[in-house]
């Protein structure tokens, strides 16, 4: 018998609901694709073919993040010289133009306090999506010549 997991509260934990959101080719690299799933709006972006996903809704305001612009992490050490990295890895808010990381969802404006929630994203053949976990026993059947015949 497994021992069951327990969350730091002793609630037992609960395996991850998996949720089929979109085909690969739905969102272009640099873009995003807003999905609904058990009532959250969330953002899904293409990362140079990794997908990231953090909720929707700009905690400063409630702007759609899914409308911001993926944008690079700019840096500087001096005045006048500037360093752009991890280009298309932050999002922009449309409204105000606080940043966040689509890798942890924290904020670059005060990445001690303000978040926003991120989530797990795989992506997976759509064969064995349709397998599934489950399976349930399959008869072989043909006709043959007015009759149906069952194969067991």
């Amino acid at each position: 018998m497994s021992a069951v997991q327990m969350t730091a509260t002793g609630r037992p934990k609960r395996e991850p609901a998996r949720h089929v959101v979109a085909r690969v080719d739905e969102i272009a690299e640099g873009k995003s694709k807003l999905v609904h799933v058990e009532g959250r709006d969330i953002a899904i972006f293409n990362v140079k073919g990794e997908f990231l996903a953090i909720a929707n809704r700009c905690p400063h305001e409630g702007a759609d993040l899914c409308k911001g612009n993926v944008v690079p992490l700019i840096e500087s050490d001096d005045p006048g010289v500037v360093k752009l990295s991890r280009h298309g890895e932050l999002v922009r808010c449309p409204w105000h133009g606080w940043e966040f990381d689509l890798r942890t969802g924290k904020s670059w404006c005060d990445p001690a306090r303000t978040r926003v929630k991120s989530f797990d994203v795989a992506v997976e053949q759509g064969k064995r999506l349709v397998e599934g976990p489950y399976q349930t026993e399959v008869y072989k059947i043909s006709v043959d010549e007015e009759y149906v015949v069952l194969e067991l």
